[in-house]
């Protein structure tokens, strides 16, 4: 197919309803890939990407029709990151971490469905479901504070913020450490722990209003990477939020992750896509790059020297492990009925996530070292995706946590195995 579509690379088998919304990202690309570099000079996440990610529809984009949205699914928010990915990995992840918001909307509908709340909880519970769909699909832009600095030996993220309550509603207290979008979101769509809780029963989830009283932007994050994504993170002082603008059901974070397919809260695969969709463009430059430049004695392109030849083949073989493992979660993911059971997908993707980001990094330094001096530029495409790509290492966990968490699943399984009981003859 001549006019195939950037995110058909990833999902190569769309739907026509997949297609027309995978039109609508194409139809951004080149406005984001001509602000990457300037972006990645500068460390501003470009504010202009906002409206133009709006007026395009996107951010709706894995909202249901019936709330305004475009009706998408998993597998359109990897296709969308993958291409965003290719053109700038900077407003890809801003933009992943503004649709993992959906989540805090549609999982609890499906609770609700589950019959996972009480009759007196479901009003509070939808009401707040749906505010969260709708304010998408209307074009409000959410950053997702979940992250923060307070690190916890027994979990990937740890919240340390608190909200307490006040008359007409709460009072929140902490600060967020990640997140994207910070100063540039229309909301901070923030989690915190109900005081007096230590459980996972305590997280509570809150739209703060960017400009609300008590809330600040930490500095300016400097990062190797990844560096437009306006990863600052806020301070919440006493922060004031209105009980309609609050879900503080003890208990409804923990129901609602029941309803997750795998990674999380089901969507964290495309995260892995923004990595996949930078490697390929990498590739793509340096390939292109390297046939059509040539050696001043012989003529022939530099790409047809055995050195060349053995690095662009590794960094092929490593692209096409990114791919393969990236959608196998896909499949396991939004196969319905589903393929596997739930403790399986996601230990899959303990595995595969760490799998896809070591890949692709192993593909920006492959890049990197056949390009020699000529691409080691910290705006070039190779310098850009080298540090962009590095970022995917530590992000949410590194491989090295994801493949031991696995281990420990298997060997306990086994050791469960060793052991049985017999009743006596």
């Amino acid at each position: 197919m001549t006019d195939r579509l950037t995110g058909e690379r990833l999902v190569d088998d769309m739907t026509e309803a997949e297609r027309a919304r995978a039109e609508r990202v194409e139809s951004v690309l080149p406005a984001l890939r001509a602000a990457a570099a300037k972006a990645d000079e500068e460390a501003r996440f470009p504010v202009e990407h906002v409206a133009l990610l709006r007026e395009a529809g996107l951010l709706g984009l894995v909202v249901p029709e019936e709330y305004g949205g475009l009706g998408g699914t998993l597998r359109d928010l990897a296709a969308a990151t993958f291409a965003m990915g290719t053109a700038c990995p900077s407003t890809a992840l801003a933009y992943f971490f503004h649709n993992t918001s959906a989540s805090r909307g549609l999982l609890p509908l499906e609770a609700i469905e589950a019959g996972l709340f009480t009759a007196e909880e479901t009003p509070v519970v939808r009401a707040f479901a749906e505010k969260v769909l709708t304010r998408m699909a209307g074009g409000a832009w959410l950053a997702n504070f979940a992250s923060e600095s307070v690190k916890s030996s027994a979990a990937n993220i740890t919240i340390a913020t608190t909200a307490r309550r006040t008359e007409g509603g709460w009072l929140l207290d902490g600060e967020k450490s990640f997140g994207c979008a910070t100063g540039v979101a229309d909301y901070y769509l923030t989690t915190a722990r109900l005081d007096g809780y230590d459980t996972a029963e305590g997280l509570v989830t809150f739209f703060v209003p960017r400009e609300a009283h008590g809330v600040a932007t930490r500095a300016p994050w400097d990062g190797l990477g990844m560096r437009a994504t306006a990863n600052n993170g806020i301070r919440l002082d006493e922060v004031f939020v209105a009980d309609d603008e609050a879900l503080t059901v003890p208990g409804a974070f923990t129901r609602m992750l029941k309803m997750s397919r795998g990674s999380f809260v089901g969507n964290q695969l495309a995260i892995a896509a923004v990595y996949t969709g930078c490697a390929q463009n990498v590739y793509d430059v340096v390939v292109e790059q390297l046939t059509r430049k040539t050696f001043a004695d012989t003529g022939r392109p530099i790409a047809s020297s055995p050195m060349h030849q053995q690095l662009i083949g590794d960094m092929t073989a490593d692209l096409e492990t990114a791919y393969l493992w990236l959608r196998r979660q896909l499949l396991l993911e939004t196969s319905q009925p589903p393929l596997r059971p739930k403790a399986e997908v996601f230990r899959q993707w303990r595995l595969g996530k760490g799998s896809v980001t070591e890949a692709c990094h192993r593909v920006a330094l492959g890049a990197f070292k056949v390009s020699g001096t000529s691409g080691a530029m910290m705006g070039g495409v190779v310098g850009r995706a080298l540090r962009d790509l590095s970022m995917g290492l530590v992000m949410t966990f590194p491989a090295e946590r994801g493949r031991l968490e696995v281990a420990q699943m298997v060997t306990q399984d086994k050791e469960n195995e060793l052991f049985a009981t017999a009743e006596r003859s």
